[in-house]
């Protein structure tokens, strides 16, 4: 789907959730120069259209805290480790959108880290936001036992945006896995009572819960083809929405 000449965009200040996976391109680990380039470009492309963007990424790409707390390793532990990998992820998406794109980024971190990032401040994430920086948020939400989910429905809330987009490496959500089921059915809208009573596989049910407490939709979608993200922003119809 192409974009809409001259469309205006549909939301103003979004929430792009991604997970750590994606940047490490088809093997899903590591760091992937090329994954790397084509989020920023996406990220850029977004911004380009005069949206205000932030971002929540994921670690697993390099830790799970889930995963190491099975081998024996103290839980908390284990998710600060996570947590650490997600600061490494957003200085990599900050170097990319700065020297690629030229675009004037800021990492934030929920874990105090002077000397590689800012501290998470809500009234100045939202002041970067709106002076057209781009805002990474890292460290998760600071603490043990929260998922990224969750932290990006927290910073979706604290700074008033107006939807969660959640780029996934399938088009939208299913009743079973896709890749394993080719029975699967996709849904193209949901509600959040129907995500949790249903228990699919698309954030945990503390983030569910608190996008439903503020009603903010949340697009689940495909990160594919070039301008995937700016078709969701300028509202043409991709992937699943939960409202």
């Amino acid at each position: 789907m192409a974009l809409t000449p001259n469309a205006k965009p549909k939301y103003k200040r979004v929430m792009l959730k991604l997970s750590g996976e994606m940047l490490g391109g088809k093997a899903g680990v590591g760091m992937d120069g090329e994954a790397l380039e084509a989020i920023a470009g996406e990220i850029a492309a977004v911004h380009d259209l005069g949206v205000q963007v932030a971002v929540v990424i994921g670690g697993g790409n390099i830790f799970r805290g889930s995963v190491a707390s099975k081998w024996g390793m103290e839980r908390s532990s284990a998710d600060y480790m996570g947590m650490l990998a997600t600061v490494i992820n957003g200085l990599a998406l900050q170097a990319i959108l700065e020297n690629k794109y030229k675009r004037y980024t800021r990492v934030m971190s929920a874990i105090s880290m002077m000397a590689v990032a800012e501290p998470y401040i809500r009234r100045k994430a939202i002041k970067h936001l709106e002076n057209r920086r781009i805002v990474i948020f890292a460290g998760g939400t600071g603490n043990p036992l929260f998922t990224t989910d969750t932290a990006a429905s927290l910073r979706a809330r604290e700074i008033g945006a107006e939807v969660i987009m959640k780029a996934t490496k399938v088009d939208g959500i299913y009743d079973s896995d896709p890749n394993k089921n080719p029975h699967a059915k996709k849904f193209d809208k949901l509600t959040y009572l129907e995500v949790i009573a249903k228990k699919l596989d698309v954030m945990d049910a503390t983030a569910i819960t608190m996008c439903m407490e503020a009603s903010l939709p949340i697009i689940v979608f495909k990160m594919a083809e070039p301008g995937c993200v700016a078709q969701a922003v300028q509202g043409n119809f991709i992937g699943t929405i939960v409202e």
